[in-house]
């Protein structure tokens, strides 16, 4: 899949000794915790489009995993109204602007009636720390169920609330309380089960008796609608609304993070919350990643009376960059261009025509244990032992690592285990971009099979 347009080899040469010179200088200059995409060969990307990337020797990658430019990289519709905007004004949020206004209202029309408050910020970490603020001012309590393996972002705040982060760090806070992670697939009622929603609800609702029990009480349930760090988790019918009653009886609210799987990205509904029914309704939806397309814009939605509670404790909230005008610009352009370009209808059409394909795969290779996903947020999980589902983490490592070097195909793993092979691509991913990636998938597992690896 290499690009007509490659470098002459001598030009080649120098753009090799300029990445290393790039790489030495980002060992030196760059926290080392800040790792890159395929650490021990990192690619560099110096231009992108759509669907694709392209390196320094004009060699095109085709980008499995930036769910962050949601409608494409550098979409010229998108370039146009952020070059616009910083044209005209870009200032402080708390002068007067059209903007802001105009973006709330038109994220309002996507939203049940009763999320009608909005607050903007710059990223998906700001805006589940502030959902947590707004839980716990709003209910006086403290204490926070979550999601086993949750990440909800790299704030401190957040971390004492990400199962995924704090087990590897300074451990679990008293006022935090981890619920199982509803996994049809490998969790302790999959899908044979006959109302896994309901048993696994039932599983929240102990926790908080639990909780009670020590004189605690519940602000918030804080989880991911489509848990991803967790593995690409789609949750049971029912869980939501379920879990949303034990926990309003408890006097909780219930948040959903949607900073990874909103804007669209599961096709048939504009959030990913909407796949548990009209009758759930969040309490608090927070957003992010996709709503900016690259750009840093992020944003929560609450109630009346939660955003009233907020007000009333007399202290003001502002946001410097929060909701400015480029910003807010650039979210509309990304909401004409979804519209436009019908990328929900794209989800649907590739997103099942993946998914179609990979289980085809899985009744192929006796590795793929499990393949799940909506929309265009898909895995597929590899193990050892089907029976046993022991993971096979390494496998899922090697399988990425071909993909990049022999294909130019770029997906990344997740799951407690990193088993999970996750398909998180840019909405205008085609069907022409599905079969590429299955029949790479498939020949590497063929060679796998034939070496016995």
């Amino acid at each position: 899949m290499s690009s007509t347009q490659r470098k002459p080899e001598e030009d080649m040469a120098k753009e090799k000794l300029r990445k290393e010179e790039t790489l030495e200088m980002r060992r030196r200059l760059i926290g080392q915790s800040c790792r890159l995409f395929y650490s021990n060969e990192p690619v560099k990307i110096v231009r992108a489009r759509g669907q694709y990337l392209f390196d320094e020797n004009g060699m095109r990658y085709l980008d499995c995993i930036s769910n962050v430019h949601h409608v494409g990289h550098c979409h010229p519709s998108i370039t146009k109204a952020a070059a616009a905007q910083m044209d005209q004004l870009n200032t402080n949020t708390r002068f007067l602007h059209d903007n802001i206004v105009l973006y709330a209202d038109r994220l309002a029309a996507t939203l049940p009636e009763k999320l009608c408050v909005f607050y903007f910020v710059n990223s998906g970490s700001e805006a589940n720390d502030l959902a947590l603020r707004l839980a716990q001012q709003y209910t006086q309590h403290e204490d926070v169920i979550v999601l086993d393996h949750a990440y909800h972002g790299h704030l401190m705040s957040l971390i004492d609330i990400s199962p995924y982060k704090f087990r590897k760090l300074a451990g679990q806070k008293e006022w935090v309380h981890v619920a199982p992670l509803p996994d049809t697939y490998r969790g302790m009622y999959t899908e044979n089960h006959p109302n896994p929603g309901q048993a696994y609800a039932d599983t929240v609702k102990d926790l908080i008796e639990d909780v009670h029990k020590k004189g605690r009480k519940i602000s918030a349930f804080f989880a991911e609608s489509l848990p991803s760090v967790g593995g690409q988790i789609l949750l049971p019918q029912g869980y939501s609304a379920k879990v949303a009653e034990y926990v309003r009886s408890a006097g909780g609210v219930f948040v959903a993070d949607e900073v990874q799987t909103g804007f669209g990205r599961v096709g048939s509904h504009f959030w990913a919350f909407q796949l548990q029914g009209d009758d759930f309704c969040p309490d608090i939806v927070t957003m992010g990643k996709p709503m900016g397309n690259g750009h840093p814009l992020a944003c929560v939605a609450t109630t009346a009376e939660i955003a009233g509670a907020f007000t009333a404790n007399g202290v003001e909230y502002f946001n410097t960059f929060g909701g400015n005008p480029v910003s807010c610009a650039i979210g509309l352009a990304v909401l004409d261009v979804m519209e436009q370009e019908d990328l929900r209808g794209n989800a649907i059409r590739v997103g099942a025509h993946l998914k179609a394909l990979l289980t085809k795969l899985k009744t192929r290779h006796q590795i793929i244990g499990d393949v799940r996903g909506v929309g265009l947020f898909v895995g597929f999980e590899l193990v050892k032992d089907k029976e046993q589902k022991t993971p096979a983490t390494e496998t899922a490592a090697w399988l990425v690592k071909r993909l990049k070097e022999e294909d130019q195909i770029c997906v990344s793993t997740d799951g407690p285990w990193e088993n999970v092979v996750k398909f998180k691509p840019p909405m205008c991913f085609s069907m022409e971009d599905a079969e590429l990636v299955v029949c790479c998938i498939d020949r590497i597992l063929k060679d796998m099979d034939a070496k016995d690896l």
